[in-house]
């Protein structure tokens, strides 16, 4: 078979190199003069065609490598778990202010650990269902699912949100309810009483708000108490020692509007016990000073005896030594 066109200068350029001689000046102009040589050929050649056909050569075509893709069941199980990934974050992010996790997303919260044990439980015992989880779950060292269930893990144990729900975590608990109650209505006392007296009233003047709602207030504030002393005592048997974060900064928001926007005050209940302790701390040094002068004035009275019954028996002496 004859050789393909252009193949005879290909040959000739590849001698040209090999001939080349080692001086860097003369290297250069013979490559100058190999290139002229080129161009004067190919100026007299139709264009060559590079790829060269072998004959009886035929190299067979490769498949496309993919990377292997999950069973069925387990790309299921995979796109469950970012669904209730996404509707988790973007519930914790919405409620992030004012705090309202442990209300409004605990709806989430449980059917994202749902659907991570159906991804880390053996449905039956099953191969599949086992290679579901050491694929999603372990077959990589970043392992995102795992990661992403943790943080939400993390993120919920550190709001304490357990200790406002009940036990099953299916609603909040009595006393959490009781509390946002007393919260709300505290909330409507300040904005009503601050429509009274609007109008009439300079914008630092918060009298009415003081008076009307100190009831309101109060019985948040022993209620909010209460339940931190519960807590503590919890926190004994291992429970933390915080109440869940919605409560918290419930609490919070009202106490600052309290003191700070309103210069609002609460009398302490305790005043009489305190006063009357204080003042029998003010007087015991009064009392020992005095009781110290009494028992020294007792201490000088010293028992002297008449001068006549002295000087008498003196003068007995006397006579006897005498006589």
């Amino acid at each position: 078979m004859a050789p393909p066109p252009g193949f005879h200068l290909l040959l000739l350029l590849l001698l040209l190199v090999l001939l080349l001689p080692p001086g860097p000046a003369a290297g250069l102009q013979a490559l100058g003069e190999a290139a002229e040589m080129a161009a004067g050929l190919r100026a007299g050649l139709p264009e060559l065609e590079l790829e060269l056909e072998l004959p009886g050569l035929e190299l067979p075509e490769l498949p496309e490598l993919e990377p292997p893709e999950l069973e069925p069941e387990c790309r299921r199980l995979l796109a469950a778990f970012a669904e209730g990934s996404a509707a988790l974050s973007g519930c914790l992010a919405r409620r992030a202010r004012p705090v309202r996790l442990c209300q409004a997303c605990r709806g989430q919260y449980r059917s994202l650990l749902g659907r991570y044990r159906d991804i880390a439980r053996a449905l039956g015992n099953s191969s599949e269902s086992h290679n579901c989880a050491k694929s999603i779950l372990t077959s990589d060292r970043l392992q995102i699912v795992v990661t992403l269930s943790e943080f939400f893990n993390e993120t919920w144990e550190t709001a304490n949100c357990a200790n406002c729900l009940k036990n099953n975590s299916e609603g909040l608990s009595n006393s959490t309810v009781e509390f946002l109650d007393l919260f709300n209505k505290s909330l409507t006392c300040f904005e009503h009483n601050l429509q009274g007296q609007a109008v009439d009233v300079s914008p630092n003047n918060y009298t009415e708000v003081c008076k009307n709602c100190n009831g309101t207030y109060k019985m948040l504030n022993d209620l909010y108490n209460n339940l931190q002393k519960l807590n503590r005592h919890g926190s004994e048997s291992g429970h933390s020692a915080h109440l869940c974060i919605d409560v918290e900064d419930a609490m919070n928001i009202t106490r600052k509007l309290w003191s700070r926007t309103f210069n609002c005050s609460v009398p302490c209940s305790d005043t009489v016990p305190v006063i009357a302790v204080s003042s029998f701390i003010l007087f015991l040094p009064v009392v020992f000073y005095l009781s110290s002068f009494l028992h020294s004035k007792q201490k000088k009275r010293i028992l002297i005896l008449p001068k006549r019954i002295q000087s008498n028996a003196s003068l007995v002496n006397i006579q006897e030594k005498y006589s």
